[in-house]
């Protein structure tokens, strides 16, 4: 080669495709958020009424559930992270193409039953946490909370994506906050009984009910459908999550570990929360929302009930969003249709709004929305774990067979558990 030869070679300029990774393979903090924005669904107004239901009236001894639940949902948002980000596509879009129309109807109507009951609880707790905060009347407390979800919503539509899960992040801190501050304010903890609650235990119908609410609280289906859907558009696609399977897992895990880890512990303060009221009150509290507050008031301070109040409406108002996100992202994945998801929002409060002004008993009904919501996660899991396990859908971010297994033997124990529910009930 001449010396002229030699310049030119010098001068050319690298090859992109050879000397230049696109940014997002190269870096985790694209993929890392959407888990925090899930973890919202975790540690929404029902998991709130549910949980301390449980610790009033069973102490620690259903304590082991919501550690169980937490762990098998940490499990199942990974996969769902994975699907979308391996397919790039939401969990309800991938059913619409590979089962039937009427198959896809079947789906969709058993998901929006799960995605109303949850709204119902989200947009009933935001509510009560206004009314509590700040003295409203329950019709202007619940347009108040529907004017704030609607600003929320209007951030993601808006593409801005970050700024909402900040805000989501903001919103599981200070949940988590408010109930540790009341914590240390009501006392009356035992650190034998929070050991002995991490041993499975059951003590009759009461207790399995409550059991089901939390698993339906925990294990949320539309927070599967959520992830899967908003993983997508970060800087991934398919073909360059594919080339780094190693990079996407471990930034999908960390995301997972961090947010769902964060709600996990707030889940398991609302037990010990409730253990610890019920125990000042010497069992008149049994996990009313509304009576937690006015214990707290009377009995502790104003400080206490402040915290609770603004725990109360940050996991309202933070869920409904998420809430109504889901449903945009179940609709058109099934059906190919969607609805404005303003539109969606006034649709699905509307029975929340209902509930609230014909002063429908509030805490038992946001006990019984999770109860319903358990009985879709079986449907959601199992959906899930058909399509991760595929090879040639998912390459190289396949399931591996003990990720399947333990997946599938945690969908058969949900499942199991919601068959034995209705004659619970009888």
């Amino acid at each position: 080669m001449d010396s002229h030869a030699v310049l030119e070679v010098i001068r050319a300029p690298a090859s992109p495709a050879r000397w230049k990774r696109p940014v997002g393979e190269s870096r985790m903090s694209p993929l890392l958020g959407p888990a925090f924005v899930a973890a919202i669904a975790y540690v929404d107004p029902g998991n709130v009424a549910t949980n301390f239901a449980a610790g009033a009236t069973t102490g620690y001894m259903l304590l082991w559930v919501v550690v169980a639940a937490s762990l098998v949902a940490i499990l199942v948002q990974f996969q769902a992270a994975k699907l979308g980000i391996a397919t790039g596509k939401s969990l309800p879009a991938l059913c619409r193409e590979r089962f039937t129309r009427s198959g896809n109807l079947l789906l969709w109507a058993q998901a929006e039953i799960v995605v109303l009951a949850t709204d119902v609880a989200e947009f009933t707790g935001a509510a009560i946490g206004m009314g509590l905060l700040f003295g409203m009347p329950v019709a202007l407390s619940a347009a108040v909370t529907a004017v704030v979800s609607l600003l929320l919503l209007e951030l993601r539509r808006r593409g801005r994506t970050r700024p909402f899960e900040l805000m989501s992040t903001a919103a599981l801190i200070l949940v988590g906050a408010g109930i540790g501050y009341d914590i240390v304010c009501v006392g009356h903890q035992s650190a034998s009984g929070f050991a002995g609650g991490l041993a499975p235990d059951f003590a009759g119908a009461h207790s399995l009910i409550l059991a089901m609410g939390i698993v339906g609280a925990t294990v949320m289906p539309h927070a599967i459908y959520l992830h899967s859907g908003i993983v997508q558009g970060r800087g991934w696609t398919p073909e360059a999550a594919r080339r780094r399977p190693s990079v996407v897992r471990r930034a999908l895990r960390t995301d997972c570990l961090l947010g769902l880890g964060a709600a996990t512990l707030v889940n398991t303060s609302m037990i010990a929360f409730g253990v610890g009221l019920a125990a000042a009150t010497g069992g008149a509290w049994t996990g009313d929302l509304v009576g937690a507050h006015a214990e707290l008031t009377s009995r502790i301070g104003g400080a206490a009930a402040l915290a609770f109040a603004v725990a109360l409406l940050s996991s309202g108002v933070s869920s409904c969003g998420v809430g109504t996100l889901a449903g945009d992202i179940v609709m058109r994945g099934f059906l190919g249709r969607r609805l404005p998801l303003h539109l969606r929002r006034l649709v699905t409060m509307a029975p929340a709004v209902l509930v609230l002004v014909l002063g429908v008993p509030v805490t038992k009904l946001l006990i019984l929305s999770q109860v319903i919501i358990s009985l879709g996660v079986p449907v959601a899991l199992f959906l899930l774990i058909g399509f991760c396990r595929d090879r040639q859908l998912m390459g190289p971010l396949v399931n591996t067979p003990l990720t399947t297994r333990l997946a599938g033997c945690a969908g058969a124990v949900v499942a199991a558990l919601g068959c034995c529910l209705p004659l619970t009930l009888l």
